[in-house]
């Protein structure tokens, strides 16, 4: 899909006849920046520039866990070109800042607790003389041992003030006495995935008259952001302006202060404006991966394979800090069933500290760790029954009324067994018995070593689910703004484009409510009221839903005038194409003619109905809403060599609704394809804590090359009547629900378990 970041759309293109493309809800809008992205002309923060510009650099621990004895800054400050060097004893406000619970330090103090933890930042005349004057800083460590593995985090001495438990949940559903006539366990392992950012981490702060400081940076939740830095900065929050720029897509990599935090510093020190542009090897150190993951489970089924009790064990490796790690386990447990039925369940989850790399919000954080785990359970009830795999699914398939295990009854739509059946009866890829055997694209690509006697062909199946917005209690809330003057409508939302598709949504639904072609969308900062984090699918829900009431108020404030001329209430008129009509056909006038030149405004919020926290039994009604996806996956697997090609993956969504069908589709193409990577090569290795080849030489991320066939074979629109157009976010759930597939179809392929993500080649061997 392509990626809007907040600026002003241009008007409605034409089709190359001429004649104007569609618009409104339901239209293949196209971003209005598409253009500028393809040409390489569009503005990112790494292309920012103000006269007087400073560089800044910062300088990391190159251990995992040591104590700090002492930082000598004198030989940088005394280089050519060196305005500030900072360390923590420079921090005016706080030292301390977090996404939920603030344990993360500006600067190390005394212990460093991850690889690549921030000591000091520097900002001089040249890019190269502040890594230069960064590496002159001298620090004196006592190196200590690392606690690298999660299980051992209960009984390592505390590695935080707070210890090393970030938060347990005990779920308890049903009877724990009852038990299955087939009982089937697994242990399971999901490696650390980097979120990968596009571009370059960058940003600028530039100091202002009045003592504060904007920050021109691609943040996710501006907001938040401009609270953490007033808070370290010791500034008033008016005092901080954040202002949102080209975001090239966003997880958890845009939602670090790690790098925005000391840029204010710097430049509230020199008085200058500052930039600092990451190199890829401070991007992996920096910002937060998904978290890696260890499972136990014990599935109890009856003769027929109905699912009687699921047992679970979930400890989430959330790294040095805190951050989202608590979420992450709600959502964790809360799936760990999957989209089945499930009478009895009991699952213990632990998010634990540790001196790894620090963990936080990824797609489907907790969701997609335990579908790799339960869908493998699913694989192995259904080898042990003789049943096809699709059928045992079928049989425990979730519906709407059902209870999740958390005590909630599921109210959305939920059209489990109708995606699953849909991409069991999609047509299978044909198998190259025809194709002469050197052109045979053999797992390993073109070029690969194997031999087409040792390939197997597998297929297998995942179901996935995905919570929608924030949970348990979280005040999910935003407000727009609709202005229409001189024909042009202006949204003003601080809801950050991501490449979501927020923009192109806004405009579509102004557009329909309106009836106006040109519609622009403002740049975000913080002077606007705020609209949260964009993640979960918040924005299409919340923010778009914002959008709609306030241009509904335009709307009634265009339509009252002719309607009380006419006698008649604004119900009775409608606005097509431009043009604005009565019921009878008595009154028929331009939106243009309507407006004679007025400005109309009005301003609203979205608020969704309120969830709660789970108790101490994880039970409670803690989200807004979900949606569900169905995969097929057909993988070709040298059994051998235990090379994979993924040959085809076929996917039924729910959707709600479809608002903009090629941003949708390009939606789920690009979370299938995160979902290769998580499933075959991306793996972020930390041995004893420290990052192992932190580029993208030896972190292997998928290319075009290593994407398959994406079939999308059915989109379900069953409305969610509390969500505003009712459409459910759409990149999410195939992100968690493709790894768990391909995992299936390699255990059909070779007869092996599969018990690890990423499917290492031993595992892929026949036995």
């Amino acid at each position: 899909m392509s990626e809007d970041t907040g600026t002003a759309a241009a008007p409605a293109d034409n089709a190359p006849g001429g004649e104007p493309l569609p618009h409104g809800i339901g239209a293949s809008l196209p971003s209005a920046e598409c253009r500028a992205k393809t040409e390489g002309t569009f503005p990112y923060a790494a292309d920012l520039w103000a006269e007087g510009l400073l560089w800044a650099a910062v300088l990391r621990s190159p251990y995992a866990h040591a104590r700090i004895v002492s930082i000598d800054t004198s030989h940088a400050l005394e280089m050519p070109g060196v305005h500030a060097v900072i360390t923590h004893e420079d921090v005016p406000g706080d030292a301390l800042h977090g996404r939920r619970t603030p344990d993360r330090p500006v600067f190390a103090s005394d212990v460093v607790r991850h690889h690549g933890e921030p000591i000091a930042a520097v900002a001089a005349d040249h890019p190269d003389t502040a890594r230069m004057a960064a590496a002159a800083v001298i620090v004196e460590y006592e190196v200590l041992e690392p606690v690298t593995d999660p299980e051992k985090a209960f009984e390592a001495e505390p590695l935080h003030p707070d210890g090393n438990l970030i938060r347990h949940i005990p779920l308890r559903h049903g009877d724990p006495e009852a038990v299955g006539e087939l009982v089937v366990e697994g242990l399971y392992r999901i490696g650390r995935q980097d979120p990968a950012p596009i571009g370059a981490e960058a940003g600028l702060a530039v100091p202002r008259p009045d003592g504060g400081v904007e920050l021109y940076v691609a943040s996710t939740d501006p907001h938040a952001d401009r609270d953490r830095a007033a808070a370290c900065y010791g500034l008033a929050a008016d005092q901080v302006k954040v202002v949102v720029t080209g975001v090239p897509g966003a997880t958890a990599d845009r939602e670090d202060a790690s790098f925005q935090l000391p840029l204010g510093l710097l430049a509230l020190r020199t008085g200058c404006p500052v930039k600092l542009t990451a190199t890829r090897e401070e991007s992996f150190l920096g910002h937060a991966h998904r978290h890696p993951t260890l499972l136990r489970y014990r599935h109890h089924a009856d003769a027929e394979g109905r699912l009687v009790k699921v047992e679970a064990q979930i400890l989430l490796d959330a790294g040095a800090y805190a951050d989202t790690s608590a979420e992450a386990l709600a959502a964790a447990v809360s799936f760990a069933c999957g989209p089945y039925v499930v009478p009895n369940a009991f699952i213990e989850g632990w998010a634990v500290r540790t001196n790894n790399p620090p963990s936080g919000h990824v797609r489907g954080e907790g969701a997609m760790q335990v579908c790799a785990a339960y869908e493998a359970q699913m694989d192995k009830i259904a080898k042990k029954l003789g049943v096809d795999p699709a059928e045992l699914r079928l049989r425990n398939a979730m519906a709407t009324g059902d209870i999740m295990p958390t005590g909630q009854t599921v109210t959305c739509p939920a059209p489990v067994a109708e995606l699953l059946a849909a991409v069991r009866d999609f047509p299978l890829p044909e198998l190259p018995k025809d194709t002469p055997v050197d052109e045979w694209l053999l797992p390993g690509g073109p070029e690969g070593a194997g031999e087409p006697a040792a390939v197997r062909r597998g297929v297998g199946y995942g179901l996935g689910m995905v919570q929608l917005l924030g949970a348990e209690g979280a005040d999910e809330v935003s407000t727009a703004t609709v202005k229409v003057h001189d024909g042009v409508a202006t949204v003003i939302c601080a809801a950050v484009e991501t490449g979501q598709g927020f923009t192109t949504l806004a405009r579509q639904i102004v557009q329909e409510t309106l009836g106006i072609e040109d519609v622009r969308v403002a740049p975000v900062d913080t002077d606007q009221p705020p609209a949260g984090p964009s993640c979960r699918g918040r924005h299409t829900w919340v923010s778009g839903g914002a959008v709609e009431r306030a241009a509904k108020m335009v709307r009634t404030q265009l339509l009252q005038p002719l309607a009380h001329k006419f006698g008649m209430s604004t119900e009775l008129l409608q606005i097509t194409d431009g043009k604005i009509t009565s019921y009878d056909g008595v009154l028929s006038t331009t939106v243009t003619e309507a407006l004679d030149g007025k400005e109309l405004w009005a301003t609203a919020q979205c608020r969704p109905h309120p969830t709660e926290p789970l108790d101490e039994a994880g039970q409670g009604d803690a989200f807004v809403g979900m949606a569900f996806c169905a995969i097929r996956a057909v993988v070709d697997v040298d059994i051998e060599l235990g090379s994979v090609r993924v040959v085809e993956l076929a996917v039924a969504q729910d959707v709600g609704r479809i608002l903009n069908p090629a941003q949708l589709r390009t939606r789920i193409e690009a979370g299938v394809t995160q979902g290769v990577g998580a499933a075959l090569t991306e793996n972020l290795r930390t041995p004893r804590g420290l990052v192992r080849h932190p580029d993208l030489t030896g972190y292997a991320l998928p290319t075009s090359l290593d994407t398959p066939d994406i079939r999308i074979v059915k989109l379900v629109e069953e409305r969610d009547v509390v969500a505003p157009f009712g459409a459910k976010a759409a990149s999410a759930v195939p992100v968690v629900t493709s790894p768990a597939a391909i995992a299936s179809a390699v255990r059909a392929a070779t007869g092996r378990p599969v018990n690890r993500l990423p499917i290492r080649p031993q595992a892929a061997v026949a036995q």
